[in-house]
C-alpha cells in the first residue's frame, strides 16, 4: 500500500505548477494584506477580472503596476482625463472605461477613509467580522464596481473570508500560521 496525496479541490487542484496561477497562489491568495497600496491592487485587479479569467489578469498584472504608478492610492486618486485617456490606450490592462473610473474613484474613497480610520486595512478591521452577504451591501454603498462575486474574492484574497485553499492543501496551514481576519470568528465558532 502507497501513500498518496490528497486530490485538492478548488483553485489548489488547478494552480500547481502552473506558471501564473502557481506563485499567486502560493504566495498571495488568501494571505493576511495590511498595506493600503497592496489592497488596492487586490481590489482594482478583482474588478478587472470581472467577465474576464484570472489568468488574464494575472498575465497582466505587472503591466496594471506601471499603468496605475504601482497603485499608490495618493497617485492614482488625484488621476485627470490625460490619465484616464492614457489608461483607455494602454494595452497591458483591460481598457474598460468603467472599470478605470472605478479605480480612481475607489483611490478616492480610501483617501477619504485613511482621513477617518487611519488607513483601508483600519477601515476593513472596523467592520470586521461581516458575513459575506454585509460584506457585499457595504462595499456596494463605499465602492464602485464591488458585486458580490468581486466583493467575496477580494476578501477571500487578503484572508478576510475563508475558502481560499483547500484544508489539504499545504498553503491552508501557512496562511492559518499568520492568523488571517476569517479564523477569529470561523475558527472560534468550530
Amino acid at each position: 500500500m502507497t501513500d498518496s496525496a490528497p486530490t485538492l479541490g478548488g483553485y489548489c487542484g488547478i494552480a500547481s505548477d502552473h506558471p501564473f496561477h502557481g506563485p499567486y497562489h502560493d504566495e498571495e491568495y488568501g494571505f493576511p494584506v495590511t498595506d493600503d497600496d497592496r489592497l488596492f491592487e487586490r481590489l482594482v485587479l478583482e474588478i478587472n477580472q470581472a467577465g474576464l479569467s484570472w489568468l488574464t489578469i494575472l498575465k497582466k498584472v505587472e503591466g496594471f503596476r506601471i499603468a496605475y504608478d504601482h497603485f499608490d492610492v495618493g497617485i492614482v486618486a488625484r488621476y485627470d482625463d490625460t490619465d484616464r485617456a492614457r489608461l483607455m490606450d494602454d494595452s497591458r490592462i483591460i481598457r474598460n472605461r468603467l472599470k478605470i473610473e472605478a479605480a480612481i474613484h475607489n483611490a478616492g474613497v480610501i483617501l477619504t477613509m485613511r482621513g477617518s480610520h487611519g488607513s483601508f486595512a483600519e477601515w476593513l478591521e472596523t467592520h470586521d467580522p461581516k458575513s459575506k452577504e454585509s460584506w457585499v451591501r457595504l462595499f456596494k454603498t463605499t465602492f464602485r464596481f464591488t458585486g458580490g462575486e468581486i466583493t467575496g474574492e477580494f476578501l477571500m484574497s487578503i484572508g478576510y473570508l475563508p475558502g481560499s485553499h483547500d484544508p489539504a492543501c499545504p498553503v491552508y496551514d501557512r496562511i492559518l500560521r499568520l492568523s488571517p481576519p476569517w479564523t477569529r470568528t470561523t475558527l472560534a465558532s468550530t
